[in-house]
């Protein structure tokens, strides 16, 4: 395995790069461009990079359904960080280039519905065609076949473009949160702000199957950060669940929740704990919640693991008649 060698969704230019670049880490490691999320995920599987940044979901759109799939299946990989990164698009057209001249305009899948009301507002008749990534977008423009890309305008000098108009978004404090993804082995120690992510396939459609699963995070208090279902490709009416849920698998109410599932779904796959991007100082998330009040995060009296392990001693007492 390469441990010098990190792998993200290029080519050079995109928001990933942009993302990958603010880990301490990446700068001692070589960072190689990969043409799609499973290409750049595959090199981890097969010990040609140590890593790879991809995104998972964005605040506009949702969950990165390629991302999504790719960790459903195939080798299990693990999630071990995660970024935040604020989203906002450039224009970038060939020098010269003036808004009337833009008939054809390109950028990932996922840019399309950030900028959407933007271009029925100022290119309503302008062709969108879709490319593997934005700075993917802004080198078709930059070899001709586009008039103009939807990309971040740092990606303007690689391929020798100009930002036309800048500060581009159809919804303020858009974010992409990207993960880095590595080979599975133990998960990092609980910082008391965490995230858990694990991909859950219902056993068969029937009613509440699906409330079945969410009720073994909600009767242990373990708040949900994102439920998106995917299909198993196995017919209509068949779906897995990707699930991101506040806590760590070293939580004794987590660790419950995720054995609660294992025992009543055909297949539990873990992805990862890992601390929360902009969480702050380790430990808060569970400050106040012993005497009752909301803490910091606002988390509902009773749901702190705290509280949940002081239930569980309660119960042994209660089970060897101490109370």
């Amino acid at each position: 395995m390469s441990a010098t060698r990190f792998t993200y969704l290029g080519p050079e230019g995109t928001f990933t790069e942009a993302a990958l670049r603010t880990l301490p880490e990446a700068a001692t490691r070589e960072l190689v461009p990969m043409v799609s999320v499973p290409a750049a995920l595959d090199a981890v599987r097969t010990g040609e990079a140590a890593a790879a940044l991809v995104p998972i979901e964005n605040s506009v759109e949702g969950g990165v359904t390629a991302t999504l799939d790719e960790l459903a299946g195939g080798e299990p990989l693990t999630i071990y960080r995660e970024v935040l990164l604020p989203i906002t698009f450039a224009l970038l057209v060939r020098p010269g280039t003036e808004l009337s001249d833009v008939k054809t305009v390109t950028g990932h899948p996922v840019a399309q519905p950030q900028v959407r009301n933007w271009l029925r507002a100022h290119l309503p008749g302008a062709l969108w065609e879709s490319a593997a990534s934005n700075a993917d977008g802004a080198r078709l423009v930059q070899e001709g076949r586009y008039d103009a890309a939807f990309a971040g305008e740092f990606a303007a000098a690689t391929y020798g473009l100009v930002p036309l108009i800048t500060e581009i978004h159809d919804a303020q404090n858009a974010e992409t949160r990207f993960v880095l993804v590595g080979r599975p082995a133990r998960p990092s120690a609980p910082t008391g702000a965490d995230k858990t992510s694990v991909v859950v396939w219902q056993r068969d459609d029937h009613p509440g199957a699906l409330l079945e699963i969410l009720q073994e995070f909600a009767v242990r208090g373990v708040n949900l950060m994102l439920l998106q279902s995917r299909p198993t490709g196995e017919g209509i009416g068949n779906y897995c669940f990707a699930i991101d849920a506040e806590g760590h698998i070293a939580d004794r109410r987590m660790g419950e929740a995720l054995m609660g599932l294992k025992r009543s779904c055909p297949q539990v796959r873990f992805l990862g704990s890992y601390p929360r991007a902009g969480s702050g100082t380790a430990g808060g998330a569970e400050s106040g919640a012993a005497s009752g009040a909301p803490d910091a995060s606002g988390r509902r009296a009773g749901t702190s693991d705290a509280e949940f392990l002081e239930a569980s001693d309660w119960l042994a007492r209660s089970q060897d008649g101490r109370v």
